[in-house]
């Protein structure tokens, strides 16, 4: 998995931007973060809740970890990029993206998907 994998990912969700806070790259939907890559983009930052940290941290043989402190027990989690499953990245993004997207936004989505 790479930077740019992760950035194409995250900007391929619905009116997904990328912007930029403390000088690393962060991708928003409805001006709310959902992921960011961190500094040097060696890692990404998902926001999952902590039940969807929990199973992605069991299938992700190690490559997923939560963030430090407060921001990983309620659910942020860090992508090693270098070991991490882009498939399995993917459905992280998606899943933040979905945790933090307007509710009219998913239901759009979830019907354009259906």
């Amino acid at each position: 998995m790479t930077a740019a994998r992760f950035r194409k990912l995250a900007l391929a969700m619905p009116e997904a931007v990328e912007g930029e806070h403390m000088d690393h790259p962060d991708f928003r939907v409805g001006g709310k973060i959902f992921a960011s890559l961190g500094p040097g983009e060696e890692w990404g930052m998902v926001k999952l809740t902590p039940p969807q940290q929990e199973e992605m941290l069991r299938r992700a043989d190690g490559a997923l970890r939560p963030a430090s402190g407060a921001w990983g027990a309620r659910g942020a989690t860090i992508a090693d990029l270098a070991s991490a499953d882009a498939a399995l990245v993917g459905e992280a993004i998606v899943m933040a993206w979905r945790n933090t997207a307007p509710k009219r936004l998913v239901r759009e989505w979830d019907g354009a998907a259906g």
